[in-house]
């Protein structure tokens, strides 16, 4: 198979940092069908939605969202980023995705993680004192719910036991894929790498290779546990932007990212203040921003291709409430002038999907050095 990229929404509600107006929630959903529309047109691989829990966000429910995709598009492939599962019902997250992947005509595929935002916990009527276990014993239960129907299950400690129960509709892809989400903890990556299953890194600020030792931990623990790490998927998420220069890409870029981070973070405004002197050390060619030029897109995708061995990277647009047309100009960027360079020039082995595959190296030529901002 190719190399993919793609995108990553999660539909955040931010004040224009321009105007200080608030998207209009059902506009804003329909902009995020847009989004997919003009991402399956122009040829990309994969959409992910996120699944966050607080007013600031629309898309609190990613599968009802990821349908509507569904019904625009024909060949992009649709995926949760990331389903908190710790908070969430194994069978009805089953239950949904299937449904997805039916009505996609076998497009759907899950990204179940921790989440790092934690207001499903309580909202729900979990206890974050279980965080890590919830998160254990649901994945355990997801994956028995792919692989056997009907299904006798019993030993959790958060839902009752399961006798011959049916549980369905049943996926259309033989086996649907179903990815774990990991922002950097090593115990999630070795956990990831023992089940063999495989892993999409979050990756939000330092440097391109700052998460290396996760993946090598992540492989060798697959290794250990009787797994070839050859055959392992490894993802990237990411944000970016790509600009028709390099200047213009950092200039659109800021404002809106800067106004996210302060406003839509997992702690809600805490944290360091961007300035522009940092943002410009985290666009640089060392810095873990893919953003810039073609070019320089290209070559920070290759750098991470080749820290991490990488076969999809899943590009975050627009955090922050940038207006949805630079936001298409740049999906339309992405997808003609970037992602045909990576499929022809990043090595991945090939296989069959959902198979997977984890090979190294590539034969991009670096192009032009990254321009600090201009503000």
């Amino acid at each position: 198979m190719s190399f993919e990229i793609g995108l990553i929404t999660f539909g955040e509600l931010t004040a224009d940092p321009a105007t200080g107006r608030l998207p209009e929630p059902r506009q804003h959903l329909r902009s995020l069908v847009e989004l997919a529309r003009v991402a399956d047109q122009g040829g990309l691989d994969v959409l992910g939605v996120g699944e966050h829990h607080r007013s600031d966000f629309v898309a609190t429910a990613p599968p009802m969202v990821l349908a509507a995709m569904a019904e625009h598009t024909s060949r992009l492939r649709l995926t949760s980023a990331v389903t908190v599962l710790g908070s969430e019902d194994p069978v009805r997250v089953w239950e949904q995705f299937a449904t997805l992947d039916l009505l996609s005509g076998g497009r759907a595929e899950i990204i179940a993680g921790r989440g790092s935002y934690t207001e499903s916990f309580p909202l729900f009527g979990y206890d974050l004192a279980d965080y890590a276990e919830l998160f254990r014993e649901k994945l355990d239960l997801l994956l028995r719910i792919r692989e056997t129907n009907p299904l006798s299950w019993s030993g959790g400690r958060f839902r009752a036991p399961l006798q011959e129960a049916d549980i369905a509709p049943r996926s259309l892809q033989d086996e649907l894929p179903i990815w774990v989400g990991v922002g950097g903890t090593p115990a999630s990556a070795a956990q990831t790498g023992a089940r063999g299953l495989p892993m999409m890194l979050g990756v939000l600020l330092g440097t391109v290779d700052g998460h290396a030792g996760i993946t090598e931990l992540y492989r060798r623990a697959a290794e250990q546990a009787g797994h070839d790490p050859a055959t392992l998927r490894v993802g990237v998420g990411v944000q970016g932007y790509v600009g028709s220069t390099s200047q213009e890409a950092r200039r659109t870029m800021y404002p809106y990212f800067t106004a996210g981070f302060r406003d839509n973070n997992h702690k809600r405004g805490q944290g360091f203040v961007l300035t522009p002197e940092k943002f410009d050390a985290f666009t640089g060619p060392q810095g873990a921003l893919v953003v810039g030029s073609a070019q320089e897109v290209i070559d920070k995708v290759a750098a991470y291709h080749e820290a991490y061995g990488i076969s999809r990277l899943l590009l975050h647009i627009g955090f922050g409430g940038m207006p949805q047309g630079q936001l298409l100009a740049s999906v339309e960027r992405l997808a003609t002038e970037v992602a045909p360079v990576l499929r022809r020039e990043l090595t991945v082995p090939a296989t069959t999907y959902p198979g997977t595959t984890g090979g190294h190296g590539t034969t991009v030529t670096p192009g032009s050095s990254a321009e600090p901002i201009n503000n």
